[in-house]
């Protein structure tokens, strides 16, 4: 016959070993989401895109920084250097709400985001605002799925494109002297982003599970 101590057992085991697999997989989740956000700090995305549809302008190659990861903003805010309107690569223009001029960004710059309440302060925009010193620096995007910054690489020979029509574009690589300083603004960026003072309550306890 089985003492009664031992017949307890599996009653007190196996509340036990649950409890303890729920723990193993909170870590476990925690860990790798760790993982993954750490990881996020090296992984960046180059894309080159050629642009001859703007009107009475010379063809121009483009290339696209992008820092891809959750970042704790509600809305994408695009600020466009000298916007025309035509710019291919972008949705500044269709982004309903256009900002008040930051007086911490140079006046050619332009702000239009899609809700008003969900973009940066204005205190956190100027203490990167030294981006646009950069005159090939022509839009930096903030928004929940990562920041992203376009700079001109290059742009078609004036006397051939009106001769000739030759748009040939893209010969010369862009050096990784050019990109590593973009990439490091666009991290610093995302640590400001980032930084428990700058973010929203909800979003600080998301960070901390």
């Amino acid at each position: 016959m089985l003492m009664p101590e031992m017949m307890l057992m599996p009653e007190i085991l196996g509340p036990l070993l649950g409890a303890m697999a729920l723990c193993l997989a909170h870590a476990t989740w925690r860990a790798s989401r760790r993982r993954r956000q750490a990881r996020a700090g090296y992984f960046a995305a180059l894309s080159p895109l050629f642009d001859r549809l703007t009107y009475r302008k010379l063809p121009a190659l483009w290339v696209m920084v992008t820092l891809p990861g959750p970042m704790p903003v509600r809305a994408m805010l695009s600020l466009m250097a000298r916007p025309s309107g035509q710019e291919t690569f972008s949705r500044f223009a269709t982004l309903p709400q256009a900002l008040p001029r930051l007086a911490a960004l140079p006046e050619h710059v332009a702000a239009h985001c899609d809700m008003p309440n969900g973009v940066p302060s204005p205190d956190l925009i100027a203490r990167h605002a030294a981006l646009f010193d950069d005159p090939r620096v022509k839009e930096l995007v903030i928004s929940p799925q990562g920041l992203r910054l376009v700079i001109l690489a290059e742009e078609a020979d004036r006397g051939r494109f009106l001769l000739y029509r030759d748009a040939e574009t893209g010969m010369a690589p862009v050096s990784a002297r050019r990109v590593t300083p973009l990439l490091a603004a666009l991290r610093a960026l995302r640590e400001d982003l980032t930084a428990p003072a700058n973010l929203a309550p909800q979003d600080a306890r998301r960070q901390a599970a």
